[in-house]
């Protein structure tokens, strides 16, 4: 089973920007549809973007062309650069993969199989 460690967050000022990582145990991530998610007290895990293992990469709504999903097909680390932070994207992140090539039409967080502990992102105004 593939274990994600996520690497990255932090505390950034509205505007800032962080880039967060994930890597992976295995190197199956060529085959499969990987992700990132966030959450924040009391609400569900939503997601922010995915992308399949040919480089297709989707977003959600919300990411409005901040931030950019891309992965490194020599060694599987998924990257997420996150720019024009803003205090509404402060949640706890995670990783997410998903035994599919590519990547499932919405983000159902249930759907994903395997999830790393998450990196805490803070932005204040």
């Amino acid at each position: 089973q593939v274990q994600l460690a996520e690497s990255g967050g932090g505390s950034v000022q509205a505007g800032g920007s962080l880039r967060l990582s994930c890597a992976a145990s295995r190197t199956t991530y060529a085959y499969y549809c990987m992700g990132w998610f966030r959450q924040t007290s009391g609400k569900e895990r939503e997601g922010v973007a995915a992308v399949d293992p040919d480089g297709l990469a989707k977003y959600a709504n919300f990411v409005k062309g901040r931030f950019t999903i891309s992965k490194d097909n020599i060694d599987g680390t998924l990257y997420l650069e996150m720019e024009s932070l803003e205090p509404e994207d402060t949640a706890l992140y995670y990783c997410a993969e998903i035994s599919q090539f590519y990547c499932p039409p919405s983000f159902v967080a249930s759907d994903w199989e395997h999830w790393g502990q998450g990196t805490q992102v803070t932005v204040s105004s």
